[in-house]
């Protein structure tokens, strides 16, 4: 099909990138596929990627306004013809869809002439282009200076990675400051690791270039090899770090430059490895010659104990591999360019000098004397890039082209597909662990009743929407289990220690009311699921063991519960009269309670039930609501609504959820505490909004329904995706300029929750 007659789904909106693109093989390519591919996950289909590729003269798949197989590349420009982009620039004038053009620039890839060919571009465009510098040169030519002058004058906004490269466009370039955003190159989401199980790992698998690694030190550099790479300055300290540490072995990743394996071959690569022989450290070097793959980069680089970024050019602006290497919780060891003085703190690493072998080897063996110090430097290194991993670039990226093509911002962000592989990660075979440090379960926190409740029924929820696979109710199994662990003549207990033992020291001086309702909800959301008849009759028997010894109570939340569990449970259809009738009674009479402290608590400018707003907030109203579903008390629902109201009017701030934060709540008559955002409140107010709204059917509840989910990803305070993508877990907490990295339990779990009801709401 000429490009001309593609036509795009759902009239989704086109984001166009000119940029290079795979299979060619640079760091631009890579990068803009990293960045498109986020974007995918983020909001597809809703808005497409597209891509204008650049081509060398001399590549044979250079074409013009030609079909091309990949279904993201919409057109190719032989870089030195001008004719080519006069004419990429007219196809996507008229394409209605194409909102914003992303130019990623860097100045080898727009032909001869230090790539002026792109203005010819920029003077035939019609559609709004923000421009991403990947080089901003402090000492430009005559030349470069008015290509970069006059990007500016037609480009609506310029993107940099980096403040000192904000601070030369502004100074050398004289753009106008407000025209010009800082968004860091992105890293991918990996769990933190430390590189003795991935070099075990690496192991295993015999890769013939790599070696055996474990118990190794492994100093690694990744990188289309180029003199400008500085390696030669690396192999020159080997012989200082080998006979400090003789286990040391050095990863040279990557193959000759195309650029320069076209002017000279392997040249510049049998120059290292004489090098290396001639120092007597050749075994100590693994020259791993081959264009290496994102995913297999990321392992090398965890399995990395230092990493040298030892680029030879100061103004290099910046370096995808350094922060890929940052990224990955790796210590880096590098020379002052402009992006690693920037980057670069003794929190992270160290910084040597230009040209200098002695400097390399003082630093690496410094590091390799402390390994503590080394640890804590990676642990940095990994903390300090978790705002930016690719989702969190990609969402930078379209505030960006929200602000030149609003039509953007109306479409509704594309969902996660959901994934369990985290709750799995955090079970064993008698059920979910509290806590985690980073993505690791931590066995000596035990385990709650209350966590093993919202899983069950976090895979109860998952069976009725993506059908009973083995797995969900295996895990299913594993939870219901537990709670008939925990389920005593008296009512449920809370902890087990890590040797599956009751806690009782903490079982008989906390408060079980709130565990105790929530695990009836859980087991009322079995019986009344289509998960299987086994099961369900477990869940019927312990209902009916627990509902014949729960005792009235006086924790709001636990009565909120209840009110849930009976709702449930009279859901399936299956209660006799009698049993219907004393379900509503007791939910009546938990219904009372909450008007009652509602009575007792509301004002005219404090319309809440307590005299604070403290956690699960939105499960109050939500119990009202489904109160008057089966009462039709219309007190219940005007009630329900006014509260649901008061919460949205303090836990949204226009569109954006800002939920209550737990550091300090939000006292009557005080200030709303903004910080220590929990994904459990936001769990509960994308719940309560789905019942607010199938039974009111006001659409407001639908939504701000969908922007409570959206802080998770990403549309909060901080502008941080709070869902790993990488592991399927969710980070337990947000603060002022930060995000708690564990993910926990009920983190994962709340998130879970809110995901799968967003997967309900689909249906309504």
């Amino acid at each position: 099909m000429p490009p001309h007659q593609q036509k795009t789904k759902n009239d989704a909106m086109w984001i166009v990138f000119m940029t290079t693109f795979p299979p060619r093989e640079c760091g631009l390519a890579t990068f803009t596929a990293d960045l498109i591919d986020s974007f995918d996950k983020l909001f597809s289909p809703q808005e497409e990627t597209k891509v204008i590729a650049m081509e060398t003269e001399s590549s044979e798949n250079a074409v013009t306004g030609v079909p091309v197989t990949d279904p993201k590349v919409i057109f190719r420009i032989s870089e030195n013809k001008k004719e080519d982009y006069v004419a990429a620039a007219t196809y996507v004038n008229n394409l209605p869809q194409v909102k914003v053009v992303s130019i990623q620039h860097e100045f080898g890839i727009y032909g001869q002439n230090d790539g002026e060919n792109v203005l010819v571009f920029l003077e035939e465009v019609k559609k709004p282009v923000a421009v991403t510098f990947h080089t901003v040169l402090p000492r430009p030519s005559e030349h470069i200076l008015h290509i970069v002058q006059e990007i500016g004058k037609k480009a609506e906004h310029m993107i940099v990675m980096t403040q000192n490269s904000k601070l030369l466009l502004e100074t050398v370039y004289a753009i106008p400051s407000e025209k010009i955003k800082v968004i860091a190159h992105g890293i991918h989401a990996l769990p933190y690791t430390e590189s003795p199980s991935i070099k075990k790992m690496l192991d295993a698998k015999k890769m013939p270039k790599l070696g055996e690694l474990s118990g190794k030190k492994v100093i690694s550099t990744f990188g289309l090899l180029n003199r400008g790479k500085g390696i030669e300055f690396a192999i020159d300290a080997l012989p200082a770090i080998v006979k400090e540490f003789p286990e040391t072995q050095y990863l040279i990743l990557g193959a000759t430059h195309p650029v320069v394996f076209r002017r000279e071959g392997s040249v510049y690569l049998n120059q290292l490895r004489q090098k290396a022989e001639a120092l007597g450290v050749l075994e100590h070097i693994t020259f791993y010659d081959s264009y290496i793959e994102t995913k297999d980069l990321l392992t090398f680089l965890q399995a990395t104990d230092i990493y040298l970024s030892l680029s030879q050019n100061p103004d290099q602006a910046v370096s995808g591999t350094l922060t890929y290497a940052l990224g990955a919780g790796r210590t880096v060891v590098s020379t002052p360019f402009m992006q690693a003085k920037e980057v670069i703190t003794d929190e992270v690493g160290r910084l040597i000098e230009f040209n200098d072998s002695s400097t390399i080897a003082d630093a690496v063996i410094t590091l390799f004397k402390d390994q503590n110090d080394l640890k804590n430097k990676s642990k940095a290194a990994y903390f300090r890039t978790r705002g930016m991993v690719w989702p969190n670039i990609a969402l930078s990226y379209m505030q960006e082209f929200i602000s030149v093509s609003p039509e953007l911002a109306l479409k509704e962000k594309a969902l996660p597909p959901l994934d369990f592989s985290h709750i799995k990660h955090m079970t064993d075979d008698f059920a979910m662990f509290q806590f985690a440090v980073f993505t690791e379960p931590s066995p000596e926190s035990g385990y709650t009743l209350d966590d093993n409740a919202r899983s069950l029924v976090c895979m109860v929820w998952a069976t009725d929407e993506l059908g009973k696979h083995e797995s969900e109710v295996k895990l299913a199994d594993t939870y219901l289990s537990f709670l008939e662990t925990a389920s005593l003549p008296g009512g449920f207990v809370n902890y087990y220690d890590v040797d599956r033992i009751e806690n009782h020291a903490k079982n008989s001086t906390e408060n079980l009311e709130d565990s105790n309702a929530r695990a009836l909800w859980a087991i009322a959301e079995v019986y009344a699921s289509s998960i299987g008849d086994a099961i369900e009759v477990r869940a019927f028997n312990l209902f009916m063991h627990q509902f014949a010894h729960h005792t009235r109570v006086t924790s709001p939340r636990a009565a909120a519960f209840y009110i849930k569990a009976f709702s449930v449970w009279l859901s399936k259809g299956k209660a006799t009269e009698d049993v219907k009738a004393l379900l509503i009674g007791h939910m009546t009479y938990y219904a009372d309670f909450l008007m009652s402290i509602l009575h007792d608590n509301e004002t005219s400018d404090w319309i809440w039930f307590e005299s604070a707003m403290t956690y699960s907030n939105a499960i109050l109203p939500e119990a009202l609501f489904l109160a008057y579903t089966w009462t039709k008390y219309e007190h219940y629902l005007a009630a329900a609504k006014r509260t649901m109201d008061f919460l949205i009017l303090h836990s949204f701030d226009n569109d954006m959820c800002v939920p209550i934060g737990q550091a300090g709540w939000f006292k009557r008559g005080g200030v709303k505490q903004p910080f220590d955002q929990q994904p459990e409140e936001v769990s509960a107010l994308v719940l309560g909004l789905y019942t607010a709204f199938t039974v009111s059917k006001d659409e407001k509840y639908q939504t701000y329904m969908n922007s409570a989910f959206d802080w998770f990803l990403g549309k909060n305070i901080i502008g941080q995706v709070i869902y790993s993508h990488a592991t399927g877990g969710c980070y337990d907490g947000l603060g002022n300029t930060y995000i708690n990295l564990n993910q926990g339990a009920e983190s994962t779990v709340s998130y879970l929750l809110a995901r799968l009801i967003m997967e309900k709401s689909k249906k309504i």
